[in-house]
Parts: structure tokens; C-alpha cells; sequence
């Protein structure tokens, strides 16, 4: 099957890649929802939100400053390298990802649609300024702006729609396409799981690689079973003989 998936990549005109916490998890970053995902007695659905943040910003800041310190211990792995790798042979290779941590620019990787934010920016909540701030840990909590206004993680929570720019660049991606390579996702997230649908109706090539069966692994084109680590470099090799 990586055969078949290497001559669908190494044709196709278009490329789209979709990353999930699957790829995040090789560089050893946990996740911080569902089973285990708790800190202190939170559960992340409890603290990632507009009305979590109104309600109490000086613990949310907490979690995302413990958060941001596992981050910046952990290292782009080899599925960050070959997705960058790609990238720069490929110029029409557009990759969208939910992770937040920035380990795709760290490994190289250029013009990255960020669908969920980006964990190393800071949003004021009074004149809407982003910059980005990797200090670790944070001199202050909750940090402040220029301006004097209270900042916030320029990440998507809970209830938030998706930066409007952004996801319609990715919908754009996925159905323009001729391969959608769809890596490390559960595929339960939505929007951004209804990309791979998209792409499939709009004609293009889906390629599943992830160590378990997600709910899309019965439609897509190519299912390969392992890690991400392990079967993007050697996809990258492959296409780039």
C-alpha cells in the first residue's frame, strides 16, 4: 500500500496534508483532553473556554503556563521533519494542522494553516494585538499587553468558531487537492475532520496514516497502520528519488 500512496503523492499536482495530536504525541506532548487529560481536578473542556477564561483568568493562565513548559521540553520527531522535508521540495504542498504547539515551524515547515492557534501567541482581549511570547515559564499571570489590556492564548476554545481566513484557505486545500495525506488525527474533531470528506468528494486521493482504525479508515483510498515517525520519512524518501 506505500507504494500505492507514493505514485498517488509523487503525481499528484496539488498536495494537502492534514496533521492531528497523533504527531504531536511522538514528540512525547500528552493530551490534554479526554482520558487523563486532567489537571489538578480540571478536565481542559473545563478550562478552555471564553467563559472559563471570564470566570477565572488567573487559572487558565496556570494550565496553559504548565502546558507551554511540557511543550518547549519536547522536539519536532522524524513525521515533523519529512512533513517539512516535503514541503520545501513541493511548493504545492499546503499543510493545515490542529496542534497548537508549533513543532511544524520548529522542524521547518512554512506557511502552516493552523486551524486551532498557535500556543506561543498572545491575543489582548482589549485592542485584539497578537504577538508571540515564548517565554517559560511566564514572569506573570495573567501576562498583560502594551496596551495595558489583559492577554489571552490566541488559541481556538471550546465555543469559538475557527479563524474565518484560515479555514477557508484549508476548505480551499482539501478541495482543490489531488491528495489529502491525513496524519495523526482522530478524525472526530470537527470542522476540521469534514476536510476529509470534502477532499474525497471533490475527487482527490485520501491517505489515512495512523497506528489505530479512526472512523474514516473504511472510505479512504489508502490506509497505512503504524506510526507517523516511522511512515513519513519513508514516504518522503520514496516521492523524492
Amino acid at each position: 500500500m506505500i507504494s500505492t500512496a507514493t505514485d498517488w503523492i509523487r503525481n499528484a499536482k496539488l498536495i494537502a496534508i492534514m496533521t492531528g495530536a497523533g504527531v504531536s504525541a511522538e514528540s512525547g506532548i500528552p493530551a490534554f483532553r479526554g482520558a487523563g487529560g486532567l489537571w489538578r481536578s480540571f478536565r481542559a473542556e473545563d478550562l478552555a473556554s471564553p467563559q472559563a477564561f471570564a470566570r477565572d483568568p488567573k487559572l487558565v493562565w496556570e494550565w496553559y503556563d504548565w502546558r507551554r513548559e511540557i511543550v518547549a521540553k519536547a522536539e519536532p520527531n522524524p513525521a515533523h521533519h519529512a512533513i517539512a522535508l516535503l514541503q520545501k521540495a513541493r511548493r504545492d504542498c499546503t499543510l493545515i494542522t490542529q496542534n497548537v504547539d508549533g513543532l511544524h515551524d520548529r522542524a521547518g515547515s512554512v506557511a502552516i494553516l493552523k486551524l486551532h492557534g498557535d500556543i506561543w501567541r498572545m491575543r489582548c482581549t482589549r485592542c485584539a494585538a497578537e504577538w508571540p511570547d515564548r517565554r517559560v515559564p511566564l514572569p506573570s499571570i495573567p501576562p498583560k499587553c502594551q496596551c495595558g489590556g489583559m492577554a489571552r492564548p490566541a488559541i481556538v476554545w471550546f465555543g469559538e468558531p475557527l479563524p474565518p481566513g484560515i479555514w477557508s484557505s484549508a476548505e480551499s486545500a482539501a478541495e482543490t487537492c489531488d491528495v489529502l495525506l491525513v496524519v495523526g488525527t482522530s478524525a472526530v474533531v470537527y470542522p476540521a475532520a469534514s476536510l476529509i470528506p470534502s477532499a474525497r468528494a471533490a475527487g482527490a486521493k485520501v491517505i489515512e496514516v495512523n497506528p489505530e482504525e479512526t472512523p474514516v479508515s473504511g472510505s479512504v483510498d489508502c490506509s497505512l497502520r503504524g506510526s507517523a515517525g516511522a511512515i513519513l520519512p519513508e514516504l518522503a524518501e520514496s516521492i523524492l528519488q
